[in-house]
């Protein structure tokens, strides 16, 4: 208890729980995106059940790893090495490696299903008029989805999320209380702002695209990052803002149009 009240009296440690919110909240907008996605396809009476049963199974998750950061830690030693390098980048590290611990392999395969997920959702959304038997009757282009499928899916993604995100949190400060406050007020945000983001997206179905573009593109970074790429995330957050700033000013140009264009007149009969 002494060593608590110590740490709430070191300006050190509340600046690094500001700083670890801020990371955990942007780390999180991936998982909310994709838990929004897949919710959109439930019925309508089912989507806000399994958005907070997804960001519920994304907190358990994270408080369960940060129980067991020694484990967690040593996911990112070596375990299978290719012995393939790339040449030195500009700081000297090799610009990729083969040598593979099990973070990379989890993240490796987290990629993989999220560029296939996007890439499947992204044809169903292009190519309407397909219909595969995969598409949910009555809803052209919307690809079927159960609840029970959709918190598989969510749960698989919520763990490759939550490992790169408590081992994010490791790498910003050793006390376990500031993580662990981290991860509630994060997955907090996440829960507020699950329904508002979802029923956006739903509304706008550009944004829909926009949306699985992102989670294509997150899915490419995580795959590079399990090669030893490691792409800065403040480009990426920095362009997912820049596209949905553009986005946003579309959406606000067709509305004007809308609202300006003249209401047609009901034809007159004689």
């Amino acid at each position: 208890m002494d060593a608590l009240f110590i740490l709430l009296a070191s300006p050190a440690a509340w600046a690094a729980l500001l700083t670890l919110i801020v990371l955990e909240v942007v780390l999180g907008i991936d998982n909310l995106i994709f838990i929004s996605i897949l919710s959109n396809k439930l019925p309508a009476a089912q989507r806000s059940k399994v958005r907070r049963l997804g960001i519920g199974l994304a907190l358990i998750l994270r408080l369960i790893l940060l129980s067991m950061i020694a484990w967690l830690v040593g996911l990112t030693a070596p375990v299978i090495d290719l012995g393939l390098v790339g040449a030195p980048g500009p700081h000297g590290e090799p610009t990729f490696d083969t040598a593979f611990s099990w973070r990379d392999l989890i993240l490796i395969a987290g990629g993989l299903f999220l560029v296939w997920k996007a890439t499947k959702e992204i044809h169903h959304n292009v190519d309407h008029d397909t219909d595969t038997g995969d598409t949910a009757p009555g809803v052209p282009g919307k690809a079927a989805m159960t609840v029970g499928s959709a918190l598989v899916q969510i749960l698989l993604l919520d763990m490759v999320f939550s490992i790169d995100s408590i081992l994010t949190a490791v790498g910003m400060t050793d006390e376990l209380p500031i993580m662990i406050v981290a991860v509630i007020v994060a997955v907090g945000a996440m829960m507020v702002a699950a329904d508002p983001l979802a029923n956006f997206i739903n509304r706008n179905p550009t944004v829909v695209m926009l949306a699985l573009s992102f989670l294509l593109m997150i899915g490419l970074v995580l795959i590079a990052d399990g090669f030893g790429v490691h792409v800065p995330k403040g480009y990426i957050y920095a362009a997912m803002a820049f596209s949905a700033l553009v986005e946003t000013l579309n959406i606000v140009a067709r509305r004007r149009k809308v609202a300006r264009s003249p209401t047609p007149r009901p034809p007159t009969t004689h």
